[in-house]
């Protein structure tokens, strides 16, 4: 299984490149996380243009028949131990996933429409950086749990 997070924004603070990385360090080979970034739209044109331009670029990293989930605050809300019976699907029926992540004005109609899912991390607004970090630790809990490891105590 294969999950790529495409990612809005580029040259982040090293911190967020450690932790991502940290975190997919401790999964397994055979669970492989990516992180694929892509540029800022240009904001000259407007937040609409840089939008759907992002949206665009975000678009490229899905692959073909990929489950795509679309990060955005009106999406649905797992617990951790929901997100792992949803990483056990995943691993059971889907070879790709891929998680779009928007900029500072959200995801494209585009991206929202191409997803098979909205997905809510939580009802508060985080930065882009901490949105990567929190996404892979969560991916990575949601593997511990379903382990059995005690990483996750609930």
């Amino acid at each position: 299984m294969h999950i790529t997070v495409a990612a809005v924004g580029t040259r982040l603070e090293p911190w967020v490149y450690d932790a991502f990385d940290a975190y997919k360090a401790r999964l397994p080979r055979h669970l492989g996380l990516e992180l694929e970034e892509v540029p800022l739209g240009r904001r000259a044109a407007g937040a609409s243009a840089a939008v759907e331009e992002e949206g665009e670029r975000l678009l490229r990293h899905v692959r073909p028949g990929a489950l795509t989930l679309a990060l955005d605050e009106r999406g649905q809300q797992w617990s951790s131990a929901e997100l792992a019976g949803q990483l056990r699907n995943w691993l059971e029926r889907q070879p790709r996933v891929a998680i779009l992540v928007g900029g500072p004005d959200g995801l494209s109609a585009a991206c929202r429409e191409r997803a098979d899912r909205i997905w809510s991390l939580s009802r508060l607004t985080f930065p882009h950086a901490v949105v990567r970090v929190l996404l892979a630790e969560q991916l990575y809990r949601a593997w511990t749990i379903l382990q059995g490891h005690p990483y996750h105590r609930a």
